[in-house]
This record gives C-alpha cells, structure tokens and sequence, in this order.
C-alpha cells in the first residue's frame, strides 16, 4: 500500500483527489488549515481506514513520520473572491510554502506534484494555450497574487528538480467544476448555478462573449493522477478544451436547473480577468494518454443536483 500526501486535502479538488485515491487502495494522509476549505469536504474520508488528517499550514515546515512517497500539492486558496481578501497569505502559501513542502520531499524521496494554473498564462495572446507560451501577466494587478506565486511556484519546483534531481510534476489546470466547489468563491459556475437555484437574475458582465473552458472535476482527477505516475515532469495543461461563452453557461444553467432566471447584463470589471480560456492539451494526450471525458453539460447536471442536496 502506497502512502500519499495530500496538501489542501480539504478543498475542492483536494477533496475528490483523496477519495480516488482511497478507492484506489492507497493510504493518504490529509494536510489542510482550512483558510479556504472545509471540513464537511472530508468528514466522510474517515470511513475509509486508510485516511488520516493532519491540521497544519504549509507555512511551516512539515514533518510526518510515515514513509510518503508522493505528495499532491492543492494547497493554495484559489477563488477571486480570496484574492482582495487575503493576497499575503496566497502569495506565501505559494512561494515558503512550496519550499516547506519540496524539502519535505526531498527528505523523503517522494514524488512531488504541483496543481498550478492556467493563471500563469494571465489574459493569454495567444489562442489556445500551449505549455510553451510564457504568459502575459500583469505583476502588480489584483490577481497578481495568485498569478504570479504559482508562476514563482513553478520556478522553484523546476530549480529543486534541476539542482537536487527530485522527482516533480507541475500540471497546469484549467477552470474545474463540480461536487464540493464552495458556494461563495466567485467563480462563474457556483456563481451561476446559486442564482438560478434562488430564482434570481444571472448576472453576466459586459455581452457575456467571454470563453473559458470547463473541465469535470473527476477529469481533472483523472488527470493528476496519471501525471504523478507517468515518467513526465510537465508543466503539463490539464483541462477541457470545449470553449463555451459565459452566455452559453448562463443559458445552460438556467435551462438545466428549470430556474426562472433571467440574464442581466451588467459593465465589464476592469481587471485582468482573461477574456478568452482554451488549453491545447495535445501534450497531455501525448504523454499521458488523458483526454476529458465527462460532456460539459452532463457536468452541469451533476454539479446542480449536488448544490441543490447541499
């Protein structure tokens, strides 16, 4: 039985991750401070005899007596909503952070995967996004906090590669959705399923002609998994390459949902929110062998019927 960590265990896609795990037969050690997660997100975890938890902000150095031999690396709030909220802490999470968490690798001789971003590609100028393409970010903007520590992160996880031969992973994820995704975050996709749900408008801002690319959180799980256990260090794109509009998304979901909605249009934010979101993921299928699975609406259903139990 292989013993994996999973830091921001309590997350999002945390979360999921350690529940597939754990169906796989593996031991998994949950790491989380709840700065943006939940508890309820893993109470149902400690049915399995295999999981077990540990409360600790990577801030500080990690110490586990057990024989690790991959860690998962979730850990960094990641919603708009956390970026005005508490940038310090993100960018911290995400440069000492990481350093806690390589040298805990190293230490012992695990196998380190990093959950970055597509936000290292900032408002992209480039249409799809390849692994290649550096990005085109703003370093002082509101998200610069995010962008550019996990950009940073990505940095310092490939200088420990090369200096101490460690065994890492970086896989660039896109927009995920699904089970388990917090109410309030901000994101379009809680944001739009609440409303509809509540009977209240949509509220789309500018014509809703902005596109991102939505992929299945089970996909995405998929994803890392085969990254952290194929024999490629990445950075690789994980992601859905369906580009939809935010008009399209409200229109689905108010259909989907039987909701009363209406859309309302409201002025674009000044920000660098990107205006257009598709992974090229020909290097994923490549090296992987992984595609997404799961239709987006097929998704949407799925996530709709969870926020209503929820």
């Amino acid at each position: 039985m292989k013993t994996i960590a999973v830091a921001g265990a309590a997350g999002f896609i945390g979360s999921n991750l350690c529940e597939r795990l754990l169906k796989e037969g593996s031991a998994v050690i949950g790491i989380d401070n709840f700065a943006s997660s939940s508890r309820k997100n893993i109470d149902f975890l400690s049915e399995f005899g295999n999981f077990s938890f540990l409360e600790h902000n990577v801030q500080e150095p990690l110490e586990i007596k057990e024989n690790v031999s991959q860690l998962y690396n979730c850990a960094s709030p990641a919603s708009p909503v956390d970026f005005a909220k508490i940038p310090i802490e993100i960018l911290m999470t995400n440069s000492l952070g990481i350093k806690n968490l390589l040298d805990f690798c190293l230490e012992k001789k695990a196998r380190f995967l990093q959950t970055s971003t597509s936000e290292v590609y900032g408002d992209p100028l480039v249409h799809p996004q390849k692994e290649s393409y550096f990005g085109n970010v703003n370093p002082i903007g509101e998200r610069a906090c995010y962008d550019e520590s996990k950009r940073f992160a990505e940095a310092l996880i490939m200088s420990y590669r090369r200096k101490y031969n460690l065994e890492v992973r970086i896989a660039r994820i896109f927009n995920t959705y699904g089970p388990r995704m917090r109410k309030d975050d901000g994101r379009v996709v809680p944001t739009f399923i609440g409303q509809a749900l509540s009977n209240k408008p949509i509220t789309v801002f500018g014509k809703g002609k902005q596109t991102r690319s939505f992929c299945f959180v089970s996909d995405q799980v998929d994803g890392l998994v085969k990254l952290m256990n194929s024999g490629f260090a990445g950075p690789v794109n994980i992601g859905n390459p369906v580009e939809i509009t935010m008009i399209e998304l409200a229109e689905k979901i108010i259909s989907l949902s039987g909701s009363k909605s209406e859309i309302v249009f409201r002025p674009l934010l000044h920000s660098d929110d990107p205006r257009k979101r598709k992974p090229d993921i020909s290097l994923a299928k490549e090296k992987l062998g992984w595609a997404p699975e799961v239709p987006w609406q097929e998704g949407i259903k799925k996530t709709i019927a969870w926020f209503r139990e929820n």
